[in-house]
């Protein structure tokens, strides 16, 4: 009897022994299974992962998928990295490991077209050599003046170079984007053709020059100067039947009294997959101010194709035009009305949410100006892709454009200016499947007029999906609204002060790209703010400054009263003109004292509400670095604790049942 409690501690001893055994076999099993499956998946699927990120960051766009599927040349990126420039500034450290994580990816999604190469160019070595040969921008990371590079350098079999000189972290939303652009560029390495049709001078007016009126009236718009900086132009005339095949680009400004003919050559231009920037107008500025022949200015200064428009779900009405009080020119009123300037509603500066920053186009732009401009609408019903590009600020209305076509007055404009609290959409861009204008085909053409040879098939449909601008608004285009040109010793300099014409040569730019591109848009960014917190800042900050400005007055009354009574007067003698007493009475030194402590109350006071202004926000960082920090971990303790009671509990009762 006495040797039962001895063997049965003993097979209990021999139970957890081969149990701990197990466990151990066990854990060593959950290791080799865990390398082994890892190993299987790397070898299986070596691109499958999960983007978790609310904005799908690390998720390629279907447009960049098209493109890099579309390869048929190796092309070599070369990102020179200085590790330096990591460790000195850890946010440029993270985006370096975006980017080659991206970059990784496109490789991987290339099918061996795209090869990676990453380099750290140290001071004074051939790689360094190479980043300053390949046009890689060096800023210096401390007072050293040591150089740090993070850029892109890639090629193309025939040696066609592209670079993305810095990667600036301002432009990570577009990050995809300019990767993309750059890769399909050396792909499609033949400069884009743009073709311009339009019944403005834009190349300049020869009349002028002939009547020796204004030289710059005779001078090419200063759009179109940089436009044949990066495009090759065509022009195309305003009666074509049809547009030339090289161009992948047509920008039609102003098309006043268009022929059927020339319609059609624009519609079926669009349904063979052309990309169109159109810009109408309800009241052409520039046209309205251009010299004429010994005759007065012309009447007509609107533009508009409706069936075009109407047959691709989009309205651009001619008879209304916007007027914006946020951001309005201020002119010179007229000589009968007293006042020497005022704001004139119809020419206006767009800037903040009235730039779609989302778009590519946009994201860089600070100002956009418009004079005269009309509104663009998507259809009732219409299956399109609609996204404005301009829309003016809630502070805006539309009127009649005749008040701005003969004689306008900006005085009666702004004393009649009654808002109507909507934005108005001035420019879009419109993508979708579209329907030819002209169902029935081509129009029979004038007696005595034939085809020309070649001319294309006619087509009821767009080829895949259509990508058109629309604005309305041609004055965009007119050198007085966006840039200053002045004479410096027989040449001409240019100084913009709105954005005109980058946003016209980007619009351009987007277009010319594959559809893949336009269907790119911009990202979220990996660092994003804590909107929580920003808002908890600014109410605080409202309530700090409404108090610290009560306190201060009250602080500024005191001091004032304080000086007073060190001076020896006081308001009433002040206001009588008495003369100040050179002894201070008990009485006033009692005052004094009380303003004293008052001042230092105050002080207190101003002190406290300062420090209250980020108590909120201390304790919210403090409760979020307590969930990064400690949370986490002891939520696992707390479990684990928890399994060991339960399980020794377990134990105690299989012991005790033994």
């Amino acid at each position: 009897m006495a040797g039962k409690p001895k063997t049965k501690k003993k097979v209990v001893e021999h139970s957890n022994r081969k149990r701990l055994g197990a466990s151990a076999l066990g854990v060593a099993a959950a290791a080799g299974l865990s390398v082994g499956v890892n190993m299987l998946a790397d070898r299986v699927a070596p691109r499958a992962r999960i983007d978790l990120t609310s904005q799908n960051l690390y998720t390629l766009a279907g447009g960049t998928e098209q493109v890099l599927s579309g390869l048929k040349d190796p092309i070599t990126l070369r990102l020179f990295y200085s590790r330096k420039l990591g460790a000195a500034v850890p946010s440029y450290g993270a985006y370096a490991d975006r980017v080659r994580e991206m970059l990784a990816e496109y490789v991987s999604l290339s099918k061996g077209k795209l090869r990676l190469e990453v380099l750290d160019p140290e001071p004074f070595s051939d790689t360094e050599d190479r980043a300053l040969a390949y046009g890689l921008q060096g800023v210096p990371v401390d007072q050293s003046g040591e150089q740090v590079y993070f850029g892109l350098a890639a090629s193309n079999m025939v040696d066609d170079e592209r670079t993305i000189a810095f990667f600036q972290p301002e432009r990570e939303r577009f990050l995809e984007y300019d990767l993309t652009r750059l890769i399909h560029e050396l792909s499609n390495p033949r400069r884009p053709v743009v073709g311009v049709m339009s019944s403005l001078p834009l190349n300049g007016d020869p009349r002028a020059m002939m009547m020796r009126q204004s030289s710059q009236f005779g001078q090419p718009a200063v759009v179109m100067t940089q436009i044949r900086q990066f495009f090759t132009v065509k022009d195309v005339a305003l009666d074509a039947q049809a547009i030339d095949s090289d161009v992948q680009v047509l920008l039609v400004a102003h098309p006043q009294g268009l022929s059927e003919s020339a319609q059609y050559a624009i519609d079926q231009f669009v349904m063979r997959g052309g990309k169109l920037m159109l810009l109408l107008d309800p009241h052409s500025e520039s046209q309205a101010t251009r010299p004429s022949m010994g005759g007065p200015s012309p009447a007509g200064t609107a533009s508009s194709l409706d069936r075009l428009l109407n047959a691709w779900g989009v309205e651009a009405p001619s008879d209304k035009v916007v007027l914006d009080l946020r951001g309005a020119w201020r002119v010179r009123a007229n000589p009968g009305d007293r006042v020497q300037a005022v704001d004139y509603l119809a020419w206006f500066n767009l800037q903040g949410e009235s730039l779609n920053r989302g778009e590519v186009a946009l994201a860089q732009l600070e100002q956009v100006t418009l004079a005269s401009a009309g509104e663009v609408r998507k259809r009732d019903g219409a299956q399109v892709e609609f996204v404005p590009l301009l829309t003016s600020s809630p502070q805006s209305m539309t009127v009649d454009a005749a008040r701005v076509r003969q004689e306008p007055n900006p005085v009666r404009l702004l004393s009649e200016f009654t808002q109507d609290g909507k934005q108005k959409v001035m420019a879009a861009r419109v993508r979708g499947q579209l329907a030819s204008a002209f169902p029935d085909g081509p129009p029979a053409l004038p007696e005595g007029q034939t085809r020309p040879e070649g001319f294309p098939e006619h087509r009821a449909r767009s080829e895949g999906p259509a990508n058109v601008v629309v604005a309305n608004d041609t004055d965009l285009l007119e050198d007085r609204f966006w840039v200053r040109v002045q004479d410096f010793f027989g040449q001409q300099v240019t100084t913009p002060f709105s954005g005109n014409g980058s946003l016209v040569v980007n619009l351009l730019d987007t277009l010319s790209g594959s559809d893949a591109l336009i269907s790119l848009r911009s990202r979220g960014e990996v660092a994003r703010p804590f909107e929580m917190v920003e808002e908890i800042r600014r109410d605080a900050d409202a309530k700090f400054r409404q108090t610290e400005r009560a306190l201060q007055q009250r602080l500024e009354r005191t001091e004032a009263r304080l000086r007073e009574l060190r001076g020896g007067a006081t308001p009433a003698s002040a206001a009588a003109g008495e003369r100040a007493q050179a002894v201070i009475t008990p009485e006033q030194r009692a005052e004094i004292d009380a303003a004293r402590e008052e001042i230092q109350r105050t002080r207190r006071e101003l002190r406290g509400v300062q420090l209250d202004l980020r108590r909120d926000i201390e304790g919210l960082e403090g409760m979020l670095r307590f969930a990064n920090i400690a949370a986490v971990p002891l939520l696992l303790v707390v479990f684990a604790i928890g399994l060991a009671v339960l399980r020794a509990r377990r134990r105690a009762r299989a012991a005790a049942h033994a």
